[in-house]
């Protein structure tokens, strides 16, 4: 009979009695999972529409996160004439040349927009902001500051051409010149706003849910994704004659 199931008998000794057990190896590896062998050699279809246009199928969650959602909708642009007219506003003429198609949706994606399942613009606004800060700094050290107050004592400070704009560089002055509320205003100027991607918190308002700031912020993006396309001097000739001398400053 253990023949016929295709049994294998082990028999054990246990002192003086004898025991058998029989383990039923078909059985047991009849049960086991088995792993098919695919042989179809059909290729996943390719997506060729542009990355910023659709959100990955794989990022996608089986069901939505927003059960019973009371915010209303918000509508972002998704025009690429609108997008091209708003670099032509920034860059001047053929600004919408400057930068690669995927770039210039990058850089005017906050990662609030599509949970960031799109790309943001992060990174690249970290190094913008670096950039237009020492642009910043050069033009103030680059332009003589006001003539020191008269010493009681008649003492005479030491004087130097190179140290004359000195006194311009100081933290308080450079913040307040490229403060946050200032590039915000600045960036409404260019309408910004028409092309910003991104999801309010509250999109009956747009000012509590912190529109100043990713303003602000995306600008510092685009002068970063210029760098990072064109190269240094071009990002810096962007920062003083875009958004610095706007600003205020003697360029």
């Amino acid at each position: 009979m253990a023949s016929k199931l295709s049994t294998r008998a082990v028999t054990t000794l246990s002192g003086p009695a004898c025991r058998t057990v029989v383990r039923s190896s078909a059985i047991e590896s009849a049960l086991l999972p088995r792993r098919a062998l695919s042989t179809s050699t059909e290729e996943a279809p390719v997506d060729n529409r542009p990355r910023w246009s659709y959100t990955p199928e794989r990022a996608k969650a089986p069901f939505s996160l927003r059960l019973d959602s009371k915010r209303p909708p918000f509508s972002v642009n998704s025009d690429p004439k609108i997008l091209d007219q708003f670099y032509i506003r920034l860059l001047g003429p053929d600004g919408d040349k400057v930068l690669s198609d995927e770039v210039k949706w990058l850089a005017v994606t906050h990662k609030s927009f599509d949970q960031g399942r799109r790309g943001y613009n992060d990174r690249i606004a970290f190094l913008g902001k670096r950039i237009v800060k020492l642009q910043a700094s050069l033009a103030l050290v680059g332009h003589s500051a006001a003539p020191p107050s008269r010493d009681a004592f008649g003492r005479k400070p030491f004087r130097h051409p190179a140290l004359e704009g000195l006194n311009n560089l100081s933290f308080n002055t450079k913040n307040f010149m490229t403060h946050k509320s200032k590039l915000a205003d600045l960036a409404q100027k260019y309408q910004l706003q028409k092309v910003l991607r991104w999801a309010p918190r509250m999109p009956l308002n747009l000012e509590s849910s912190g529109l100043e700031l990713i303003l602000a912020h995306t600008m510092y993006a685009i002068v970063g994704a210029i760098a990072l396309e064109k190269g240094g001097n071009v990002a810096n000739q962007v920062a003083r004659e875009r958004i610095l001398k706007p600003l205020g400053f003697r360029i």
